[in-house]
């Protein structure tokens, strides 16, 4: 009996993966090589990473609802191609200034916080372009493809960074510079489409109405409030464990790449399994107990330095990624059941700006957290129980959570209303 084929989801959604592929594997290069390069060059704080960490998100909060109202009026694809250009752009300008002797922490804050605007806007298109591109019946799969390509991207772009970056330094960042420039070009290659919607209201009833939208839809508000606690505790962990590893446990570049990377091989099996664990116990049930499990496996770092620090951070990554990659998975399609299309620009950016504006001031407050505690406890400890902190504040989104799955199963065996103050409440965000 011949092997099934994976379904093939077209050329469209063929280039928008191979390009995304690509690029998430360059970015993994700068999120590792960024903070290495402060530790050991710059020789900054804990603080000082936490605050260059904060510039990831910042613009979250400042750009991410404008994003939603401007990326619906504007050609989602050619918005896409244009980010990433912006991006290379704020990469390259990294080892510039390291070779002419300029680089500080000021600038890799202006570095990170211009590519993440540039991302805000990104985003937004992204979470468009899945449903642009696919049909609906294929939409977990194609959610599927891209979270296990991140995956990857996880399992690869760790050590690639740490070999890269032994072998050549700060040009290393090149390499993720490069991947825009694929990814530009597969966007450029693909079909129309995305095309600028015409949208009725001003930019303030379109901005409010992507807010009302996710607090009114019962699913839609649970999960918002499971994201905000998430990510209030999780950015914690991972901002300080580049400390912890470097500092504290006294671990080398390699060792951190390659146990990083390892580690992902979890993230990766949770993307190529999730789907058949939500098929069988549904998508919110899934993604609630994979919200508690993400968070409580972070404490897996309590196990160094009694155990060697590379097999314990190399375990704790990998069953920190595969509930991570089911959390992905199962997030996308429950969120995106609740929406129609016509809106689907400001629901996303009014999302993200809720559940995402809260990282920075929470990889903010672990790099003070650590300051502070480093002189009654000492680097190692002043990290591991700080990490502890954000995870067990993260393992709360269980509890909105909770009741996901019961309002999803109550809405598949009653016909949909329309709401006459609201239409907008079938939409969704990834």
């Amino acid at each position: 009996m011949k092997a099934r084929r994976p379904a093939d989801l077209g050329r469209g959604f063929n280039l928008f993966w191979a390009g995304q592929t690509v690029s998430v594997v360059g970015d993994r290069i700068t999120v590792f090589v960024v903070p290495t390069l402060m530790i050991f060059v710059l020789h900054a704080s804990a603080l000082q990473v936490g605050v260059v960490a904060m510039a990831q998100y910042l613009g979250i909060p400042l750009l991410g609802p404008v994003a939603g109202v401007l990326v619906d009026r504007w050609n989602k694809r050619w918005t896409m191609l244009v980010c990433d250009l912006v991006r290379l752009a704020a990469v390259a300008v990294i080892p510039l200034a390291y070779w002419l002797d300029f680089l500080s922490t000021p600038l890799l804050f202006g570095c990170v916080a211009m590519i993440s605007g540039a991302t805000i806007f990104f985003n937004v298109g992204y979470l468009i372009a899945v449903p642009a591109v696919v049909k609906e019946d294929q939409m977990v799969r194609a959610y599927s493809r891209l979270e296990g390509s991140g995956s990857v991207a996880e399992v690869a772009g760790p050590s690639i960074a740490a070999g890269l970056y032994s072998a050549l330094g700060v040009a290393a960042l090149l390499v993720d510079a490069a991947s825009y420039v694929v990814s530009a070009a597969c966007f450029r290659s693909m079909k129309p489409w995305g095309e600028r919607t015409v949208v009725e209201g001003t930019v303030w009833e379109r901005l409010t109405a992507g807010f009302r939208m996710n607090w009114a839809d019962p699913v839609l508000r649970r999960v918002v409030l499971a994201a905000v606690t998430l990510n209030s505790g999780g950015p914690v962990f991972v901002t300080v464990l580049p400390v912890l590893a470097y500092r504290g446990l006294d671990v080398s570049v390699g060792v951190l790449g390659a146990a990083t990377s390892a580690g992902a091989v979890g993230a990766l099996a949770g993307a190529v399994v999730a789907p058949r664990i939500s098929e069988r116990f549904g998508l919110g049930r899934t993604l609630a107990w994979s919200l508690l499990l993400h968070c409580l496996v972070g404490l897996g770092v309590l196990a160094a330095p009694a155990l060697p620090a590379g097999p314990v951070i190399a375990v704790t990554m990998g069953c920190y990624g595969f509930f991570m990659s089911c959390i992905n998975v199962c997030s996308a399609p429950t969120r995106q059941s609740r929406m129609s299309a016509e809106h689907q620009g400001v629901m996303h950016a009014a999302f993200r700006t809720v559940t995402w504006g809260v990282i920075p001031l929470a990889a903010l407050a672990g790099g003070l957290a650590v300051s502070l505690l480093t002189a009654p406890l000492g680097i190692r400890d002043a990290a591991r129980w700080t990490m502890v902190g954000g995870t067990l504040l993260a393992a709360c989104s269980f509890l909105p959570a909770l009741g996901i799955q019961a309002r999803l199963d109550a809405a598949a065996r009653e016909p949909k209303e329309p709401s006459d103050t609201a239409p907008e409440l079938t939409e969704t965000a990834r």
